[in-house]
């Protein structure tokens, strides 16, 4: 231990698993002056690192998830702290054994080795399993334990080896000093220590430190039940840590693992019990840790019923005793993703938070890359922190999601499940009309979205088999046929479709070219009422995010993005501001409305309501102009998302309503139909071949890849320009198709329908692997009525991204016939766009 220096490149607060590992990875990557900071002793401190059960199960749904877990593996591995032994996923319920062949698909999705097994299998693997109430599992060979305060001694010390690290425990952060937006200085009991960069690895304390700075860390601690019991006589001969496989009893969202001659047993399945971070008791008040409650044992009556069923032969035995208990304090979050990454508030200030030991190492790495290139190996866009809008961050929506999201730890969760709880917290000016349309609402950032309206039920006579029914429970939850009807409507006549959920911003001032200019790929100098699609991409090439900017005056630009990742995207613009005040970033996002008017006789329907001349001639695709609109003075601009003629039509948010209605009104006689998000993210997107940031535009892929190079690159600098030369003059190791299903009739007579993330496969079976090691995947899914098909997008290896190849996809246990329709980014459905630029 040393002295606490008077300054720092970089303070690290926290030395659990999390803090350890940010030191370590910054030092590697060359950092030095880097202070580690904990209110308590080490090894162990206090936080969730301390009581954490310590097992890591490698397969998730998220990609972006098990990236981190299976690097967090390999570094366990390097420093000798793991040991495998397997797991398994219990099933008790049919549902959760179709679960497990969607959970094997992820598996194969992501290069994880596991298989499917049977009672009898299962009880060969873990002797003291009650078999015979299970009816199958889920098992993973490379499962296995680590131990997570070892790995952290063995960080520090090759921190400190490297001349990088100074140590401080038992040191209180007392404030963190800003200036100008920036940190300055941490504030401690021992001192104050200068420094422009602070890192919060604090876990459930992390809000309360953030809150010292100005910033927001949206998360709440909250209580994980275990128990730990013992001696077992069947663990008796144990030599080392644990010898049989792991169990997580995933019906009744609990875990068995045996932990010497003990065996631990926790749950996820008691009532959500959270607490204020400043509820957290100090060491000083501690019985034994402040991370460690004291247990209530009304919440675990149940969870232990239920425990004897699964493992009577441990339980019921009378040597058997409770040698541990404890309420467990870990961070939940509302989304239930970590929050990584610089806080929107203050420069210098990082998050690292929300962070399990299971994937803490391979996040360290990503966030100290982040921080020290700007370019991640793997892409954290879910876990990162600026995705938050100011209404995520109020205790009321963090309680309320995290309540309802703990009970969902071993869930079975649809890809398409919504939140139930703090909704109708964004509405739409219109949205009382679309009530009145029995639209059904989706959330995205908050906004209530029509996905479709049940007054478009007629439709499916007018359509019939055309609307792709599906008789599969899990492909029809959350979905209706109404989507497609609603996009065959679209194509025969005209929809529209609310897009209140934009991220909207303008970019103002007399440097405001020159900076978009160096920021985005594609040319921004043109000339006023041009609209430019463009992707941004990173140092290293990798893609950042894709949108659309409007030239509305020579220092006057408007950006509209996807409000999912929009504040993502608007820390983005701001953070690459000049220092001079050239250049400015307003927020209109709660400012303007925004609805899209798509079909044939769109402009049959916006003529009807305005002078301006809305021919192709005057109006041509690809230009914005100022438009009144009964009464309503809106910019209108000729892009589509689902490849028809038509417009996105902006209006002060106050003139929404109006805006609607007018609309709507002159739309009857044209047949307008309201269309909801079904359509226009999904159904129209695929048919056009669209790309969308977080399915097919990731940091893992490039633009070449993704087939949206343009014949000649600017010859203004941007960011990430040589590495998108180099890309260009290096033959892609992959290309993304569009492929159609075949014939998606399962074994049982009923047809299927993919969602995303599926393998994609040999006809044999064989998984395809391109030259960087990535497998291919179902990057997006989802019908494309027009042609009758059910289409996947996915990366392809060139050797098989030729048209008319033969594939198949794995799904719920089967694989499909699948065939490559679309090599690059020619669309589907109306390949020569003759509609969109009617």
């Amino acid at each position: 231990m040393s002295g606490l220096p008077d300054r720092a490149r970089v303070v690290v607060i926290g030395a659990g698993i999390v803090g350890n590992s940010m030191a370590y990875h910054l030092a590697r990557l060359g950092w030095r002056e880097i202070v580690l900071i904990d209110k308590g002793a080490l090894p162990n401190p206090g936080g969730s690192t301390g009581h954490a059960s310590n097992f890591i199960f490698t397969t998730d749904h998220s990609k972006e998830m098990t990236a981190f877990t299976l690097d967090s593996v390999r570094q366990y591995k390097e420093l000798g702290v793991f040991t495998q032994s397997g797991g398994i996923e219990v099933a008790r319920t049919p549902e959760r054994m179709e679960e497990f062949k969607r959970r094997l698909a992820s598996a194969h999705s992501w290069g994880i080795d596991a298989e499917l097994i049977d009672p009898a299998r299962i009880k060969e693997l873990v002797p003291y399993i009650e078999a015979s109430i299970l009816l199958g599992g889920f098992y993973t060979p490379g499962v296995g334990v680590v131990d997570s305060l070892r790995a952290g001694t063995l960080m520090r010390e090759a921190a400190t080896a490297m001349g990088a690290l100074t140590i401080s425990a038992q040191t209180e952060v007392t404030g963190i000093d800003v200036a100008d937006g920036h940190v300055t200085a941490v504030r401690t009991d021992k001192g104050t220590i200068e420094t422009g960069t602070v890192v919060i690895a604090c876990g459930i304390w992390s809000p309360r430190i953030a809150r010292m700075a100005g910033a927001t860390i949206p998360l709440t601690p909250a209580v994980h039940q275990m128990i730990s019991v013992g001696p077992v006589p069947a663990f008796a001969d144990t030599v080392g840590e644990i010898t049989f496989p792991i169990v997580r009893d995933m019906d009744t969202n609990m875990y068995e693992r045996q932990h010497g001659g003990d065996l631990e047993v926790g749950s996820y399945a008691h009532r959500p019990i959270l607490m204020s971070p400043d509820e957290i008791p100090s060491i000083a008040e501690s019985a034994q840790s402040p991370s460690e409650l004291p247990f209530t044992d009304d919440d675990f009556d149940l969870q232990m019923e239920q425990a004897l069923e699964l493992v009577p032969e441990i339980l019921r035995d009378e040597r058997v005793g409770v040698r541990y208990a404890i309420n467990g304090l870990l961070s939940l979050t509302p989304d239930g993703m970590p929050i990584l990454g610089e806080t929107t508030e203050v420069h210098g200030l990082w998050s690292v938070a929300a962070v399990w030991i299971k994937e803490a190492p391979g996040i360290a790495k990503a966030v100290a890359e982040w921080m020290t290139h700007g370019t991640p190996e793997i892409d954290p866009h879910s876990s990162d922190i600026a995705r938050f809008y100011d209404h995520h961050r109020v205790a009321a929506h963090i309680d309320a999601r995290s309540a309802e999201g703990f009970n969902k730890t071993y869930g079975i969760v649809h890809p398409m499940e919504q939140w139930a709880s703090n909704r109708d917290v964004r509405l739409s000016p219109a949205n009382i009309r679309q009530r009145e349309l029995g639209a059904v609402f989706f959330e995205a950032a908050g906004w209530e979205r029509p996905f479709w309206y049940g007054s478009n039920e007629h439709l499916l006579a007018e359509y019939g088999e055309r609307v792709m029914p599906r008789a599969a429970e899990w492909e029809s939850r959350w979905w209706s046929p109404i989507v497609n009807a609603e996009h065959l409507a679209m194509r025969d006549r005209v929809g529209m479709v609310d897009l209140a959920a934009f991220a909207i911003f303008d970019v103002l001032g007399p440097g405001a070219m020159d900076y978009l200019q160096g920021l985005v790929v594609n040319q921004v100098d043109v000339k006023n009422g041009r609209v430019i699609y463009t992707p941004l991409l990173n140092t290293a090439g990798g893609i950042v995010a894709d949108l659309t900017i409007i030239r509305l005056g020579r220092d006057h630009f408007r950006v509209v993005t996807g409000g999912g990742l929009g504040m993502r995207d608007k820390k983005w613009f701001t953070d690459h501001l000049p220092p001079d005040g050239a250049v400015q970033v307003h927020d209109l996002t709660s400012s303007l409305y925004t609805v899209g008017v798509w079909g044939p006789r769109a402009r049959d329907l916006v003529q009807s309501v305005t002078s301006t001349d809305l021919s192709n001639a005057a109006f041509p695709f690809g230009t914005a102009q100022t438009v009144e609109i009964g009464g309503v003075r809106t910019l209108m601009s000729r892009i589509s998302y689902v490849g028809e003629l038509g417009w996105e039509i902006y209006a002060p948010m106050e003139q929404g309503l109006r805006l609607w209605d007018t609309l709507w009104a002159a739309g009857q006689p044209f047949g307008v139909v309201p269309v909801g998000i079904g359509v226009y993210a999904t159904t129209g997107r695929l048919e056009k071949g669209y790309r969308a940031h977080g399915n097919e535009l990731e940091l893992d892929f490039n633009l070449v890849e993704a087939g949206m190079t343009r014949p000649t690159v600017k010859d203004a600098e941007f960011v990430g320009k040589a590495a998108y030369l180099a890309q260009r003059a290096t033959p892609p190791a992959a290309i993304l198709c569009t492929l159609t299903v075949d014939d998606p009739t399962s074994s049982t007579g009923i047809r299927r329908y993919m969602l995303g993330r599926e393998p994609i496969t040999t006809p044999d079976g064989t998984f395809l692997v391109d030259a960087r090691g990535r497998r291919s995947y179902v990057t997006s899914a989802g019908s494309a009525p027009s042609i009758g098909k059910h289409v996947l997008m996915a990366y392809l290896p060139p050797e098989y991204a030729v048209e008319g190849t033969k594939l198949a996809v794995e799904f719920f246990g089967e694989r499909y016939p699948v065939t490559v329709a679309v090599v690059g980014s020619t669309p589907i459905f109306d390949p020569e766009n003759a509609r969109i630029r009617a």
